[in-house]
């Protein structure tokens, strides 16, 4: 089974809540569940969210969008994903973040189909750098032994918090592999991070999304 597993909350420290901030009457969190959710290779998605009252509101929106919810620690993400992916027979994780809803399902599946087809222990379209794809529509998979390996040998906080940096820095223990873009792109960035990147967002969802709601990166590099 192919599990996505797209890590939520609501405290980020730049911008608050930026994942229930709305374009064209949903969420962004919405957009990209339903973004995803069209996606050939994915069998399963998780919304991973923490504990945290504040991050009520997040399993609320899962229920009513019938994607599953798993709460645990707001800081060891780590342990989250570890949790989450123990509740499901998954055999390969793919790795999201919420704050990339313009992240295309065809980016996903490429990825995805990449490490099926090879003998990697990791494949991205983000790491190594340099990456050829914008930040903001990063994809990271990897098996479920690879994640039950690095829940039980990461130390550092940094490795608890940010979920595959144990792996990505040893490259002579793990077969890594990024896919690239057909061009550098990297100079576009798509994630939601700041106030003028959900203005970004918003005017770009407002161009594109009701002539298409599946739009594609292609179509938001050509509007801008």
């Amino acid at each position: 089974m192919i599990v996505a597993i797209i890590q939520a909350r609501m405290g980020s420290s730049r911008l608050p809540g930026k994942i229930m901030l709305d374009a064209c009457g949903k969420t962004f969190l919405e957009h990209m569940i339903d973004r995803v959710s069209q996606s050939k290779t994915l069998d399963k998605i998780i919304i991973a969210t923490s504990l945290n009252k504040d991050d009520d509101i997040i399993e609320c929106l899962c229920k009513k969008k019938n994607i599953s919810c798993f709460r645990g620690s707001e800081n060891n993400v780590l342990s989250r994903y570890k949790m989450a992916a123990d509740k499901t027979p998954a055999d390969i994780i793919v790795r999201l973040t919420s704050d990339a809803p313009i992240l295309h399902h065809k980016i996903i599946d490429k990825v995805v189909q990449t490490y099926i087809d090879n003998d990697y222990d990791y494949v991205s379209n983000c790491f190594p750098l340099p990456r050829t794809y914008p930040d903001g529509v990063n994809v990271e998979v990897f098996s479920k032994k690879i994640l039950d390996e690095m829940y039980n040998n990461a130390k550092k906080p940094s490795e608890r918090e940010h979920v595959t940096l144990f792996m990505i820095f040893k490259p002579e223990k793990y077969k890594i592999f990024r896919v690239d873009y057909e061009r550098d792109i990297s100079k576009y960035r798509f994630n939601l991070d700041y106030e003028l990147d959900y203005k970004l967002l918003k005017t770009i969802f407002e161009k594109l999304y009701f002539r298409d709601p599946n739009f594609t990166m292609e179509d938001v590099i050509r509007l801008l």
